[in-house]
């Protein structure tokens, strides 16, 4: 009897092995995933090889954009051929996404993030810039208002997170993905199973047209996923509460803010541009039909047409000159 138990359990070890999704290689990753905009600009301790991008228009009003949980600059992408020729579009991926990779403390705080954004500011010497971020990143771009008030020109918030939700919502239905992070058991298995059919499935969640999941936007998710140590980073940030305490703050930042929105999101609902709006002193609202969580991604001409004409009206108004 004991044999049989240790055969199966012989056999149990080797299909988990077998099963398991290695990570990727950094230097194959980097080889595909970077362009002639691609630079690496070193943090503070020197342990952390930042990814970022400066693009467009050099001498153009820039526009620093942050990405969200699970990503990396490369979201932005099909907005540069709408704003390249105006703008000057700074692109970075913050620590534990892409190939910026692992905080080497394994920092995921507020903290580490607004250090990566100004390890890429003081790089390219920006003293004042518009600053937007999607989800995550929008809460790091708020969060980083609040703190940096001089700088921000205008802000600009995808689907952004932080807001609490309104009375009688419930929590909103997560994706497969962000389900397996909420338990220790889901955490522990996703660093060393992550089938691409599950970050396929992620995508088509997270988007309000499955059909926008392209065979390429899938593996670049699930190929940046497997940056070495990228799965373990994600471990420790679904852990990392940041926001609720400074909700209560957001009317005293006076920047001109457009609050974007996709009507179908159904990772954080389009109720928190309400809340954001009715908070924040100079805030403007734009909802999509049919889009979810990524508007950059799934409807980029007009995404820009609106940012540009918000931009055009507000950075030249006398309010935005005094």
């Amino acid at each position: 009897m004991m044999r049989i138990v240790l055969f199966v359990l012989i056999l149990l070890a080797g299909a988990a092995f077998l099963l398991r999704t290695p990570e990727g290689d950094a230097d194959a990753l980097k080889a595909k995933y970077t362009n002639a905009a691609s630079k690496f600009v070193a943090s503070d301790d020197g342990h952390m090889q930042i990814h970022y991008r400066d693009e467009g228009a050099r001498f153009g009003v820039p526009i620093v954009l942050i990405h969200g949980s699970s990503s990396s600059l490369h979201d932005w992408e099909p907005l540069l051929p709408h704003l390249r020729d105006e703008y000057r579009v700074i692109t970075l991926t913050l620590p534990g996404h892409g190939l910026t990779g692992p905080h080497p403390d394994d920092d995921y705080s507020y903290a580490a993030m607004a250090d990566a954004l100004d390890t890429v500011i003081h790089e390219l010497e920006l003293s004042a810039f518009v600053l937007g971020g999607s989800s995550m990143g929008g809460l790091v771009a708020w969060r980083y208002t609040l703190a940096n008030p001089e700088r921000i020109r205008a802000l600009i918030l995808f689907n952004a997170a932080g807001m609490p939700l309104r009375e009688g919502e419930k929590a909103p239905p997560l994706n497969i993905g962000f389900q397996l992070v909420q338990n220790g058991l889901g955490r522990a298995l996703m660093q060393q199973y992550t089938p691409r059919f599950i970050v396929k499935q992620s995508v088509e969640q997270t988007i309000a047209d499955p059909a926008l999941a392209s065979d390429e936007l899938v593996d670049r998710y699930w190929e940046l996923l497997r940056y070495p140590g990228n799965r373990r980073a994600s471990t420790f940030r679904f852990s990392n509460p940041w926001a609720q305490s400074y909700v209560s703050l957001l009317n005293s930042i006076s920047a001109p803010t457009l609050i974007v929105w996709g009507k179908e999101d159904q990772l954080i609902y389009p109720s928190a541009a309400q809340t954001f709006d009715e908070n924040l002193p100079n805030g403007d609202v734009i909802v999509y039909d049919n889009v979810g969580h990524l508007p950059m991604l799934e409807t980029p001409a007009r995404a820009a047409l609106d940012i540009d004409a918000y931009l055009e009206r507000t950075l030249k108004s006398p309010l935005a000159e005094n």
